[in-house]
């Protein structure tokens, strides 16, 4: 007998109020980086360690990140999005004061982990809440309006970082993060309602966790789009562990240069996002798709040239990069949709396993610059452009009609 909790429908909530949310909570994983990065040749001073030691900050906090979505995805299923906001941001919060007074590189380390674990609720949850509402081109045009105010954050928090830590030291870029914990902390508690109408106790055992995400994972209806999203997604996550050692340490722009800098690829982003809104009243989310991603590869292989020619300036680096991020704006709707879309009583697990998937692109491009290829320049025009071809190529695998066995939402 299935075992439910809470009532049987889910509050619902208007698609400007579900965007907003869902943005500041999906905005944690990116503002954790964004806000560090100006940070990273000043921790290594800092440490008296290693541009690669300091790089493994970043590889932990992927790794927490990327593994804990597993657990929290189901978890939300089982009893509900706010739980597990709740619980998970006040890890993220433990995790920044760790941080913040760290002592030691191992302790640094320590809670980037932590963070990492924390942070994961935001994008597994609010991708989650969304569906729970919300589905087709509706949920696509919610999921564009998250990108737009998703690209706001990332755009300033380099130069808020560099700023604060000019100002008043790195530990302080770590306050900030404590400051944004406690605010999603205070907003979940007072304006956000239960939006799982699904909730069921026994999604969360083993064996039905284990049958969620098989579900998952033998349709090609949702792997082919979250397989796109983490070689696209999982770009922009691994150029935060490769940008500031080039652009600082090999171009010579000082932590506050980097950091009005990285305006160009978040404002990119955040110019996608808008662009996307606009075209979407001509053109629905999936014709926009094709287009999207032949611009991201466009951009790979520009960055591609200019290291192979090694023609290295802000500029010549920073404007592929600028199209590459626009494309992966547009493309970020129909993909998030078209996985989510069959499997509203797992929306939790979906979510989660898309989430999982992006940050092991992003873990995954980490690991290399940091033991693999650890010269910045070479990562930069390797691992950029070969994701984003990937993605692209993965488009064009022909799509199957699901069996009727796929179509099954648990097994």
């Amino acid at each position: 007998m299935t075992k439910t909790i809470g009532p049987s429908s889910g509050l619902k909530l208007s698609a400007g109020r579900t965007a907003v949310i869902g943005a500041m909570l999906v905005t944690i994983g990116p503002l954790s980086l964004a806000l560090y990065t100006p940070a990273l040749p000043t921790l290594a001073e800092t440490f008296d360690t290693t541009a690669s030691v300091i790089k493994l900050t970043l590889t932990v906090y992927f790794a927490g990140f990327t593994l804990a979505q597993l657990l929290c995805g189901p978890l939300s299923d089982a009893f509900g999005r706010r739980p597990v906001i709740l619980g998970f941001f006040s890890l993220y919060l433990l995790g920044s004061i760790l941080a913040w007074l760290a002592p030691s590189i191992e302790v640094l380390l320590l809670g980037r982990l932590v963070q990492g674990i924390g942070a994961s609720s935001g994008i597994a949850v609010a991708r989650a809440i969304v569906r729970d509402q919300f589905s087709g081109e509706v949920g696509a045009r919610i999921m564009n309006l998250m990108a737009v105010i998703l690209g706001i954050g990332p755009a300033l928090s380099p130069s808020i970082g560099a700023l604060t830590m000019n100002a008043f030291g790195w530990q302080a870029i770590f306050i900030l993060m404590v400051v944004y914990a406690s605010f999603i902390l205070l907003m979940t508690l007072t304006i956000v309602p239960e939006t799982n109408a699904y909730r069921n106790v026994a999604l969360i055992r083993p064996k039905k966790m284990l049958a969620s995400y098989w579900t998952l994972l033998r349709s090609f209806e949702f792997m082919q789009p979250a397989l796109i999203l983490g070689f696209t997604i999982g770009v922009i996550y691994t150029l935060a562990s490769i940008l500031p050692f080039v652009l600082i340490e090999r171009l010579g722009l000082t932590p506050l240069q980097f950091g009005l800098g990285m305006v160009f690829q978040s404002g990119s982003f955040f110019a996608g996002g808008v662009a996307t809104r606009f075209l979407l009243r001509w053109f629905n989310a999936e014709e926009l798709l094709a287009p999207a991603l032949v611009l991201s590869a466009v951009g790979g292989l520009a960055l591609f040239g200019v290291t192979q020619f090694d023609q290295l300036s802000f500029l010549s680096i920073m404007i592929p990069i600028g199209v590459f991020a626009f494309g992966a704006s547009m493309a970020l709707p129909a993909l998030s949709m078209r996985g989510m879309d069959p499997f509203p009583e797992i929306a939790g697990a979906a979510s989660a396993l898309m989430g999982f998937i992006q940050m092991a692109g992003g873990f995954f491009g980490s690991l290399v610059t940091a033991v693999i290829v650890q010269d910045s320049v070479a990562a930069l025009g390797l691992v950029m452009p070969s994701m984003a071809l990937i993605a692209l190529c993965l488009l064009f695998v022909p799509r199957k009609k699901p069996t009727l066995e796929e179509q099954s939402l648990i097994p």
